[in-house]
Formats: C-alpha cells, sequence, structure tokens
C-alpha cells in the first residue's frame, strides 16, 4: 500500500500519529476525542508498519476489548497474519501454548461457573464467604495464609481446565513473570504492540500490557479519559492518566477534530470538561464537511423541561415525525439514549403503543448510554436528566461518591457525543420512579447547556458610554488576575505553561464576547481540519472592528499571535500577554516594516500561526478595503498557509453599538486555505500580488453571498 493511500483524507495529528517515530519519541499515547477517527488511524498505523517500516505482519499484536472490534480492525488492516484479538483471547492463547507450566493438566475453558458452589469451597477451606471474589482467585496480593486455603480450589481448575475469563489474565501474568524465557520468546515474536480503549483496562490487563511491552518503546496505545464510564466492572482510568509516569520518554497525541457532531454539540461537550488540567484536556472542533441539510442547520441544544412523561411523550414524537417530514429522516435515525434499563422498558411500552417501530433495524433505537458507546445518531432525545437518574443516584464514602461523580460525568459525556446533527435533553418534574410518583430536580448537567438565546431588545435607551467603560475595566481586570494566576504556573510548572497560556487565551476570547454581549456565529470550521500548523499558517480577515480579535481566537480555536501596532502594548496589561502569546509589534510610522516582520519570524523557534488584516487599519462603515501586499508577501517567502476568513457584523458589538442591554449576533466564515507551497510547484513565478488577489476575492466573494 503506498504512502499516499495510509494517509489519504487525515488530518495533521492523525498523520503525526500514524508516522510516530518509537525509536525517537518512545512509546505514543493518542487522546483521542469522540468521533476522532481513533481507529482509523490505529489501523493506518499497523498498515504503515508492514508497507512503509517493513514489520513482518506476524510481529504485530493488537488488543481491543470486544472480538467484533477485532474482527472489524483485522477486516480493516487487510492482513490476517496480525494477530488482532481482545485480552482474554490472547491470555487463553498464551496458557493453551504454555499452560502446563503454570500447572493445567487439561487445557484451559472459560466457563461460567456456579458461584455458589464456588463460595461453599471458600467457606470449607476456612475462608469468610465474599472474602475471595471469584475473579481475585488467581491475583496476588495475598496474605500465604489465604493463598494456602485457595490452593485446592485452584487445584480444581488446573485439573479440570474449567476456568472464568478472569484467571486466563492473571495465570498469563504469573506465566510471564515465573518463566523468563517464555518472556522472551513471547517479546521477540510481538515487537509491535497496539492496545485500543486504553482508558478502559483493568490492573490485571493494564500488567499483562507491561509485562507484554517491557522496558520497549513500540508501545501504541489509543484511548479517551474524557469516555472511561467502566468502572463498575473494574476498569482503572488511572491507567491513562499516569502514563506519562509509566513511560517518561512518552510522546502525547490529541486527535481533537470530531467528524460526527455539529458544532452547538460539541461546544456542550467541550464545556463538560472545562475543569481539566491543560495537559490532559481536549477541545473536540467540528471537522466534518457533510452538506445534508439537518447538519447544515447546526440546530441548537434544546432543554425540554415537561411536567408529565405523557406530555414528554407527545412532543418527542410530534418532533420525530416533523423532522422525519422535513430531513426525509428513516424512524432509525432517532436515538433514545437512558441511564439504567428499566428506562428503556417504559420508552419501548410508550412508543410501541402510538405504532412508532422499535428492536428492529428500520426503527427507532432506545440504548442506555453504556450501551451506546461507538454508536451514532442523526438525532439524539438524552432522556431523564433529573437527579437521582442522571447523574444516577451516588453512594458510598467521600472517595467513592468522587469517583462516581466523576464517571457519571463522563458517562454524561458519552450520551452527548452520540448526537451528529440534534441533541434534546429531556427533563420530566415528576413522574414513576423506583415503584413510586416521585417530584424530580433538573440534573446539575443542564448548567452546561448554553442558555444563550435572542432576547428581546428593551425599550429604554442604555449609556453605550458607561457599558463600554464596564467592559473595558473587566477585560483589564481579566488580564491583571491572569498575570497573578501566571506566577505559580512559571515557578512550578513550566511544562504546562504552553498549554496553559493557550488555554487562558481561549478564556480570554470568550470572556471578552460575553462581557460585550454579541453571539458569534461561526461556519466553515471543517476547512480547518487539515491545515499543518507545524508550517507558517498566515490568517486574514477582513478588519471591522477591535472586537475581531477575540472573534478570530474563538473561530479558530488554537493558540495565535497578530501583527499589530506597538502602540497596542501601552494598553495596561496587554502589551505583557501580547508577548505572551508571541504578538509581532511593529512601528507603522517607520518604512522598510516588512523586512522587519520576516526577520522576526526567522528568529523564532517555531513556525509562525499568525493572524493580519491586510487592510492596515480598521474599516469605518464595514466595508472591506483594498488589501495590501505584506501578508501574502510573507507567504510565498516562507512558502506559508493563507487562511481566509469573512467577519460580518463585528461592529456592532463595540463600535457601531446603540444599545447595552441588546445581544449582537454577527458570524465569521472560515474559508477554504490556500497553500502557497502548492502554487508554487505548480507555477514557481506565481507572485504574492497573484495571492493577495485569490484571497481577497474570497473573502469578497464570500461577504457578498452574506450581504444578499
Amino acid at each position: 500500500m503506498e504512502l499516499s493511500q495510509i494517509l489519504h483524507n487525515c488530518n495533521p495529528a492523525q498523520k503525526q500519529a500514524i508516522l510516530h517515530d518509537h525509536s525517537r519519541g518512545g512509546p505514543l499515547l493518542i487522546l483521542a476525542g469522540a468521533g476522532s477517527g481513533k481507529t482509523s488511524v490505529l489501523t493506518r498505523r499497523i498498515q504503515w508498519l508492514i508497507t512503509q517500516n517493513n514489520v513482518p505482519p506476524s510481529c504485530i499484536l493488537g488488543l481491543t476489548f470486544t472480538a467484533k472490534a477485532a474482527h472489524e480492525m483485522l477486516e480493516r488492516v487487510g492482513n490476517s497474519l496480525v494477530k488482532l484479538c481482545t485480552f482474554h483471547s490472547l491470555a487463553l492463547a498464551l496458557l493453551r501454548e504454555y499452560g502446563a507450566l503454570v500447572g493445567f493438566v487439561k487445557p484451559p475453558s472459560p466457563t461460567d461457573l456456579s458461584l455458589r458452589h464456588y463460595e461453599e469451597a471458600i467457606v470449607l477451606a476456612g475462608l469468610k464467604a465474599g472474602s475471595v471474589p471469584r475473579d481475585q482467585l488467581f491475583a496476588p496480593e495475598k496474605s500465604a495464609k489465604i493463598c494456602q486455603a485457595l490452593l485446592p480450589i485452584q487445584r480444581e481448575c488446573f485439573e479440570t481446565g474449567k476456568v472464568v475469563f478472569e484467571d486466563l489474565i492473571w495465570l498469563a501474568i504469573h506465566l510471564l513473570q515465573t518463566h523468563a524465557e517464555v518472556l522472551r520468546t513471547i517479546r521477540i515474536r510481538w515487537t509491535h504492540i497496539l492496545v485500543d480503549e486504553y482508558q478502559d483496562i483493568n490492573p490485571s490487563q493494564y500488567l499483562l500490557i507491561r509485562q507484554l511491552s517491557g522496558e520497549g518503546p513500540n508501545l501504541f496505545v489509543v484511548g479517551d479519559d474524557d469516555q472511561a464510564i467502566y468502572g463498575f466492572r473494574g476498569a482503572d482510568i488511572g491507567n491513562i492518566l499516569r502514563f506519562h509516569k509509566d513511560y517518561p520518554a512518552c510522546t502525547v497525541v490529541k486527535l481533537e477534530w470530531n467528524y460526527r457532531s455539529t458544532a452547538p454539540i460539541l461546544d456542550v461537550a467541550n464545556r463538560i470538561f472545562n475543569d481539566k488540567p491543560p495537559l490532559l484536556r481536549k477541545r473536540l472542533r467540528p471537522g466534518s464537511s457533510r452538506k445534508d441539510e439537518l447538519f447544515q442547520a447546526a440546530l441548537p441544544v434544546e432543554i425540554w423541561q415537561s411536567p408529565h412523561p405523557q406530555d414528554e411523550l407527545d412532543r418527542l414524537c410530534g418532533t420525530m415525525e416533523e423532522m422525519r417530514s422535513r430531513y426525509g429522516l428513516a424512524h432509525s435515525g432517532f436515538a433514545l439514549l437512558v441511564r439504567y434499563n428499566r428506562q428503556i422498558e417504559w420508552y419501548s411500552a410508550a412508543l410501541r403503543a402510538r405504532g412508532i417501530p422499535l428492536g428492529e433495524p428500520s426503527g427507532v433505537h432506545i440504548e442506555t448510554i453504556h450501551g451506546s458507546k461507538g454508536l451514532q445518531y442523526p438525532v439524539v432525545f438524552y432522556c431523564g436528566l433529573a437527579k437521582s437518574i442522571s447523574p444516577g443516584l451516588i453512594k458510598g464514602n467521600s472517595a467513592q461518591k468522587r469517583a462516581q461523580e466523576a464517571e457519571e460525568k463522563r458517562l454524561f459525556y458519552v450520551g452527548v457525543t452520540r448526537a451528529e446533527a440534534r441533541l434534546i435533553l429531556l427533563f420530566c418534574t415528576r413522574r414513576h420512579w423506583q415503584g413510586k410518583l416521585q417530584n424530580f430536580e433538573s440534573s446539575p448537567f443542564l448548567q452546561y447547556i448554553p442558555t444563550q438565546t435572542l432576547p428581546k431588545t428593551r425599550r429604554r435607551f442604555s449609556v453605550v458610554l458607561l457599558f463600554k467603560i464596564v467592559v473595558a475595566l473587566k477585560l483589564f481586570a481579566f488580564m491583571g488576575w491572569s498575570m497573578v494566576q501566571y506566577i505559580p504556573v512559571r515557578l512550578f510548572r513550566r511544562k504546562e505553561i504552553p498549554a496553559w497560556i493557550e488555554r487562558k487565551l481561549d478564556t480570554w476570547a470568550k470572556y471578552c464576547l460575553q462581557v460585550l454581549k454579541m453571539q458569534l456565529t461561526v461556519k466553515g470550521q471543517a476547512n480547518v481540519a487539515n491545515i499543518d500548523w507545524s508550517r507558517p499558517v498566515f490568517v486574514v480577515a477582513n478588519h471591522q472592528s477591535y472586537t475581531d480579535i477575540p472573534t478570530i481566537l474563538v473561530s479558530l480555536e488554537r493558540l495565535l499571535g497578530f501583527i499589530a501596532k506597538r502602540e497596542l502594548a501601552l494598553i495596561p496589561f496587554m502589551g505583557y500577554w501580547m508577548i505572551q502569546i508571541g504578538c509581532l509589534l511593529i512601528n507603522r510610522s517607520k518604512s522598510g516594516v516588512g523586512n522587519d516582520v520576516n526577520d522576526a519570524i526567522k528568529k523564532m523557534k517555531k513556525a509562525p500561526n499568525l493572524v493580519v488584516f491586510p487592510e492596515g487599519t480598521r474599516s469605518k462603515n464595514g466595508q472591506m478595503q483594498s488589501f495590501k501586499s505584506g501578508a501574502f508577501r510573507m507567504a510565498i517567502d516562507n512558502r506559508g498557509i493563507i487562511l481566509p476568513l469573512a467577519i460580518t457584523g463585528s461592529r456592532s458589538g463595540w463600535e457601531g453599538r446603540q444599545d447595552a442591554n441588546q445581544i449582537q449576533p454577527y458570524s465569521c466564515d472560515i474559508l477554504e486555505p490556500i497553500d502557497c507551497e502548492k502554487l508554487l510547484l505548480e507555477n514557481p513565478k506565481f507572485s504574492h500580488k497573484e495571492l493577495k488577489d485569490l484571497a481577497q476575492n474570497q473573502i469578497r466573494t464570500k461577504l457578498a453571498e452574506i450581504r444578499y
């Protein structure tokens, strides 16, 4: 397979993961956001190892959690010599090959053993019933007394071959720990280990991976700590959180482009983990270029509050039929997601009574959130957003409660990210639950849903000047307090500085629009997905307002510097932060500014990602002025990428504001990027003036479309 085929339609982060060099970057952890194409990356990595890196297929081991997932991955890879399997089937294969070394008389055969028979055997052995769970029979770290008491029960397993699935993992670990020659053979057999859904591994699976990989660098794991929802069955989220400590020489790649959901749905998903540490925090970005009407509508996430389940159901069924008629959706395009199985019974009976098909391929899907993981639907009704339902009832000591609360939060995230085009959250204030009629409070998860709607304009005239003064004071206070917060990061957490600054800049930009009472609509985000930000990128936009700066930062959700006049550095706190984010401050009154900027770019430690307003100064009337050539000359000289943006209506937020109480709607369209390197390959004489005309016409055409 050609490299171009393997990397076809991959974004830069996916390419980085697929082409990772273990000899330089050590083990690789891919933090893969929902809908970011993680399975595709894993299978393409295997294809790359075989066809481009000359790794024999039989030396590659891929581990996942279900036989179905392993089979699907094997089909994608297209090479049957690759070992793609579940943890349990791997352990079973090892024990059938070397079982005699750990004591098996008959080959091991997993089966459903009687728990009652096991508990009776525990008591006969002189132990308390329940003191050793069945899945811990062969686990280490028991006292010598307990180990001695368990020997007859273990001996029976070896003699009959009858074991449970968790026995396989513990015994495979024991085999590798106690037989160095077997361990050596296995590590020679599989030189490259890839693990899917790393966030879901339990302690025994973690130890098995450590045994198989050893201190070697060829470990490639994919997971999402935000989707770790199986703590109740032993999965330990700590395994993915401490990957840095386990493998200090590791590399981490984040897959943040989501090819499933619309921007409003991803905005809710991102709000759920706003409080995470910067190093682990992912920001899902819309990368899908789907053109169907429902997806393009980018409908806001809705909350439906109903006084009674029947009212809720009436509205749900009515909306379903309305959308089937308007968008041509089949019943299978709708899903009802619930927290508990008992909710499925009620909704199933209620929908069947109304003649709506479900259980079948053409019917409405009703799933628990756990059951929906890995699936996606055009329209999702998320049912039961009430306390004690979603999130579920929290029990135990304080540590257990914290762990359960965190997992319930991740479960909510999984439910939200199942939706492709429309997400509706249902909350019923009164319903039968657990055998009685109960009143419910709304779920705390509803706080993550933006309530931002356009209110009616108040009739009384506000003092706009006072509004502007208050806004300016709030923004300066934000920047000043951020300087104070930066001190401990600078002193004690230096590795986090870039991520911390990027997050702070993003927060500042969103805060700007909040206090300015501006409602931004961003379109064309899929055009950003394939930009390689390790190259020079020059963002060019028509310049209407001071608010264009936070607008661009919110639209692109990246750490970007600006080419700006140096007088801005005199504004309190502004100059400090402009330097921190990599702005280039220029003297506009001096000649030869372009040369100064080019010299500054050459001194940068990494490729420049800069925003330039080619008009030079802000438009006073909202109309686009002629572009100057500087930004385009820089892009040609640096073989960079021009990313054009068309901004409309931003003056109404500051310069043109007439009412301090009204929320001002406006928009930013991200247009198709222009790769100068490709243009120059096609035409070595392609000039910066031609580039300027190309970008200017793109923006002008888009503005004309919006106006008319």
